[in-house]
């Protein structure tokens, strides 16, 4: 199963006192309190035992604030950003730059119609007139790739404007650092066949790859990290702190778009705090962790999935509920690539495809209990979906669970047979091991994306959106395979099916032929966002961010540790109340 086996991450709730619900009544209903105080700032490794005693006494202490003053304070903020949003004027650069502070400071949720409003203009702008051919290239990169991150599919051939002559992107762009950052940038939105944002990849990294021995550091620094982390494989939410810090002010306006994303930042900590509390309690009662002495007992980690892809505050409920699911993916992973026999999983995938908990006599009681959890979760999700949608999709959540274990048993006879299959059926069968698809129908089902059965089928044969994120997953899995967590798992390797598909080749050129693969992926999955596109916005953006949490989960270093993971751990739920 793709979904990381990763180190452990533990969080260990203590059990429900009143200040929890105290702090539910007391602070907003969605976005709960503001920080007032500092939150314990824990060091975390990746066995991470939380002290939830320090967490629980921070929740209480930062509950200061009434409610109706949160509300006030919150509105004032939000009407201040409201009134720069309006009142900057007509220059097209400056407004862009606006947008993209918005949204890599976590707050553009509060802003989306005018935000739209304005892409929408700028789009009609760029395709009925020569407008860009008036900007610089930070502008016109900038611009494409709010547009494109929008959905809106503007021709790259818009920077045919800086090639020379020869057709070779012109020289002088060289001393454009803050120009080639932005090229830079908006050639990560490119879909297969553009040519020309494959150039301007290239060309921007070796150009600023050798700016950075001649910037000093603090320019050197912001660099890097652009190289490192482009926007649209990042999640905003992990790079808020350093934009904070370095990005230019916009007509004086940086004081109060930094006040709300601060406001933001700690109200949206909190929330998560507190759903981390119900998912942990959950997880608790549960007593699959204790039945199994499982290695991953890990609901914190799991939890970040959720967080990840649904950023808006308000979806607090369908991130509790999306974690659910996603531990039964790791749960059941476990099971298949650690404990069970290869005559068991046949068993219980059996049942699965029947759906019949009669159908579990024959197993041993710890995959009883997890076909009940099963069982119970997807009826649980089908019912809560129908009251809010009128529509049941258990019926389509039980399918992507059989999809899932039919995959993990060849997986597992793969294993038990010494087989090593080609790369293309591996990659066709790690698609759906890799457990995205479970994920994606569940979120798709809990945003309310689907109200028919006709509306339910977009989700019904995996399409490209799907495909193309679980593709992701299983590649950067295989990436950091070698430095996983040493669990005596039963895992394959696209690194060992191509080594043997391609005599001669080595460990290095299979790893290099996936990172090309990763990028090819990636256009694949750009295209699939672009409009016309059959999902709502909400859903694409939180499947986007999905993909771009991904090399959070598998980005090992050589101690078999996720620093960037914790890094993110730490900033999102422990870290103090400023950013």
């Amino acid at each position: 199963m793709a979904i990381p086996h990763s180190a452990s991450i533990s969080f260990n709730p203590p059990r429900a006192q009143k200040g929890i619900s105290q702090i539910t009544k007391t602070c907003l209903p969605s976005i709960a309190t503001v920080a007032t105080t500092h939150k314990p700032s824990i060091t975390l490794d990746l066995s991470l035992s939380t002290n939830a005693s320090k967490l629980q006494d921070s929740l209480t202490k930062d509950c200061t604030l009434t409610e109706e003053r949160i509300h006030i304070k919150h509105a004032q903020n939000v009407a201040d950003v409201r009134h720069v949003v309006n009142k900057v004027g007509g220059d097209p650069s400056e407004r862009l730059a606006l947008v993209d502070a918005i949204q890599r400071l976590g707050i553009d949720y509060c802003f989306r119609e005018e935000i739209e409003a304005f892409l929408k203009r700028q789009f009609l702008d760029v395709r009925n007139t020569d407008i860009l051919k008036q900007h610089d290239l930070f502008t016109v990169s900038l611009c494409f790739r709010l547009l494109r991150q929008e959905g809106y599919h503007v021709s790259a051939d818009v920077f045919g404007n800086f090639k020379d002559k020869e057709a070779n992107f012109d020289a002088k762009l060289r001393k454009d650092t803050r120009g080639l950052m932005g090229l830079y940038e908006a050639s990560q939105l490119r879909i297969e066949g553009e040519d020309i944002l494959e150039e301007a990849a290239n060309f921007s990294s070796q150009l600023l790859s050798l700016a950075m021995e001649l910037l000093d550091h603090h320019q050197a620094r912001i660099v890097k990290k652009t190289l490192e982390h482009p926007y649209r494989k990042s999640l905003a939410r992990s790079t808020i702190k350093n934009f904070t810090r370095d990005f230019d002010d916009i007509n004086g306006y940086k004081s109060t778009l930094q006040e709300l994303a601060n406001m933001e930042f700690n109200m949206v900590q909190t929330v998560h705090q507190q759903e981390l509390f119900q998912v942990s309690k959950w997880w608790k009662d549960l007593g699959m962790a204790k039945e199994l002495k499982l290695t991953r007992d890990q609901p914190l980690k799991w939890h970040m999935w959720p967080m990840a892809a649904l950023t808006d505050p308000s979806l607090s409920e369908q991130r509790i509920d999306l974690t659910k699911p996603i531990s039964l993916i790791y749960l059941i992973d476990d099971i298949f690539d650690v404990y069970g026999t290869l005559d068991e999983l046949t068993l219980f995938t059996e049942a699965v495809n029947r759906w019949d908990t009669a159908a579990t006599e024959e197993l041993p009681r710890y995959m009883k209990i997890c076909f009940k959890e099963l069982y119970d979760i997807t009826n649980e999700i089908g019912s809560k979906v129908y009251a809010k949608h009128g529509y049941n999709p258990a019926e389509l959540l039980q399918k992507t669970w059989a999809s899932l274990c039919n995959a993990f048993l060849v997986e597992a006879r793969w294993f038990a047979s010494g087989h090593i299959p080609k790369t293309e059926e591996y990659l066709n069968i790690g698609i759906v091991s890799s457990g995205i698809p479970v994920v994606l129908v569940h979120m798709f089902f809990l945003l309310g994306d689907a109200a028919t059965k006709e509306s339910a089928n977009l989700v019904n044969e995996n399409p490209g959106i799907i495909t193309s994120i679980a593709t992701l997953l299983r590649l950067w899995d295989d990436l950091g395979s070698a430095e996983d967590e040493e669990q005596d798992g039963h895992d394959g390797s696209y690194v060992k099916c191509y080594m043997e598909e391609h005599e001669g080749s080595s460990i290095e050129s299979a790893r290099q032929h996936i990172t090309e693969l990763i990028s090819e992926t990636w256009k694949q999955l750009n295209k699939e966002c672009l409009s016309p596109n059959p999902f709502s916005a909400t859903f694409t953006r939180a499947s986007l961010n999905l993909a771009r949490m991904v090399p959070m989960m598998y980005s090992y270093d050589e101690n078999h540790r996720l620093p960037d993971l914790e890094e993110h751990i730490k900033s999102r739920i422990f870290d103090g109340a400023s950013i």
